[in-house]
């Protein structure tokens, strides 16, 4: 069994900086390819960043260069930190887990329950 509940989500400033963390409550999270997806209104999900349990790291294009996605294994904790945001990263952003170690965004099969990011002009 498998639980993730993610924290740090609030509203924010256009350039202002947020940090997300996910705890992950499960025996071990060292094989897990870890990920934040994300849902802006009207949008289907998409993924934000993959971190694999090897540490290579995956990031959608218009993240990249202001995200960074990072696991703490021995805490059992996935973070986001995200800087220099725009209105168009208004979404609730997800944590996520990939048991099986696949990295790819189908693959991930544990949800936490999202956290609400709202950047304004």
């Amino acid at each position: 069994q498998v639980q993730l509940e993610e924290s740090g989500g609030g509203l924010v400033q256009a350039g202002g900086s947020l940090s997300l963390s996910c705890a992950v409550s499960a025996r071990s999270m060292s094989t897990y390819a870890m990920a934040w997806f994300r849902r802006a209104p009207g949008k289907e999900r998409e993924f934000v960043a993959i971190i694999s349990s090897g540490g290579s790291k995956t990031y959608t294009t218009s993240v990249l260069g202001r995200f960074t996605i990072s696991r703490d294994n021995i805490e059992k904790s996935l973070h986001l930190q995200m800087n220099n945001l725009k209105p168009e990263d208004t979404a609730i952003y997800y944590c996520a887990a990939s048991r099986s170690g696949s990295v790819r965004p189908v693959d991930f099969d544990t949800w936490g329950q999202g956290t609400q990011v709202t950047v304004s002009w």
